[in-house]
């Protein structure tokens, strides 16, 4: 702080996570800088009191917390010897935007007038541009070649947000750009055999793009024809824009060319529409869900050191593996987080006791707001 009383920024530090280090948790990685700043400030930092200005006290989740990783231990006895104050983070106040205009105020200040006359060609616009979004589809295409052969893949999107996936084999020598051609005309052919007037075309190829826009120039003869093709397919619609993706954001067509390319197909093959979903845990996971049987709670096989009937040894190694982070305290079952924390174990009928008294509690917090 300078002696008229203003902050000011001295060091701007910064550093680049590898890769083992962005695998860390939100708070890890905020703990992860408040540790590299005390460390390349530690001979300004070890002789006064630092404010450390957050939106969260890590001083203070590091040395009250109860179970700490090996990291986060670690992290927390070098933070022990610095005088560190946590201040909270505000926002800007309103009046410092008012000081700010009021100080720079304009002499010959005219009001503004607020009547618009188009009002009604105002309305009709809007309109037009809201059924244009009923009608719009998207195209996404793409191509993969490697050592097996060429593929390209297309995918539509119709305004509703549901995919229908193209994919092809090609059987002839091409380049790169050539494949890029190829999957997008077989894109805008099955657009135009649906029948759809309003498209936005999506590839991960910027030559392709920019030349298909008009503002790089072709000049590959190879290319030239493929140029030719697809501007005469585009006067079958009434409106198509070309737009350039990543080639992380265009994973699904990449996807489908990269399949069309690994694979021998015969003759041509229908094969219905992929339905994909997420799946937030094993397997094996979602057992735990289901009804339990015979009276035996879902973890009876850890608890008492035994092995399901019929159990393989892949079966057998994955319950070793599930039992290396159980606990057992007499006859209660808790697993181990990460951060040594113990979570006991509940059955099917715990489990339901226990979400029932978290809704009554919820529902009497609900109550008691609104009375007051």
């Amino acid at each position: 702080m300078s002696r008229d009383e203003k902050k000011r920024a001295i060091y701007y530090l910064s550093k680049k996570f590898i890769e083992c280090e962005m695998r860390y948790s939100p708070i890890e990685k905020l703990c992860c800088a408040l540790i590299l700043t005390t460390w390349r400030l530690r001979q300004y930092m070890l002789y006064y009191t630092t404010w450390l200005i957050s939106k969260l006290d890590l001083p203070k989740y590091m040395m009250e917390s109860n179970a700490l990783n090996g990291r986060m231990a670690r992290w927390k006895i070098l933070l022990s010897k610095f005088d560190i104050v946590y201040v909270s983070q505000k926002a800007v106040k309103g009046n410092a935007v008012v000081d700010f205009l009021a100080s720079r105020a304009l002499e010959d200040y005219e009001p503004l007038n607020f009547d618009f006359p188009n009002e009604e060609l105002m309305y009709v616009a809007a309109t037009e541009k809201n059924v244009a979004k009923e009608h719009l589809w998207k195209l996404n295409f793409d191509e993969a070649s490697n050592a097996v052969g060429n593929g390209i893949g297309a995918i539509l999107v119709s305004p509703n947000g549901d995919h229908y996936p193209f994919t092809c084999k090609l059987y002839f020598d091409c380049t790169n750009n050539m494949a890029e051609y190829e999957a997008c005309i077989m894109g805008l052919c099955a657009a135009i055999e649906w029948k759809i007037r309003v498209l936005e075309v999506y590839g991960d190829s910027a030559l392709v793009i920019y030349q298909l826009k008009g503002e790089w120039e072709t000049r590959d003869p190879k290319l030239v024809n493929y140029q030719k093709i697809v501007l005469g397919l585009i006067k079958e619609f009434d409106n198509v824009t070309f737009s350039y993706l990543p080639r992380d954001e265009n994973q699904m067509a990449d996807v489908l060319a990269t399949l069309a390319s690994m694979i021998k197909v015969s003759k041509p093959e229908d094969v219905k529409p992929i339905q994909m979903s997420i799946h937030e845990a094993p397997a094996y996971c979602y057992n735990v869900e289901e009804e339990e049987r015979d009276d035996h709670p879902w973890y009876h096989d850890i608890l008492n050191h035994e092995y399901p009937n019929q159990a393989t040894e892949n079966d057998k190694k994955a319950l070793r593996i599930l039992a290396g982070d159980c606990v057992l305290d007499g006859e209660i079952l808790n697993k181990r987080r990460k951060d040594q924390v113990l979570l006991r174990c509940v059955d099917a009928i715990e489990t339901k006791k226990i979400l029932e008294e978290v809704l009554l509690k919820l529902l009497t917090e609900q109550e008691s707001n609104i009375l007051c």
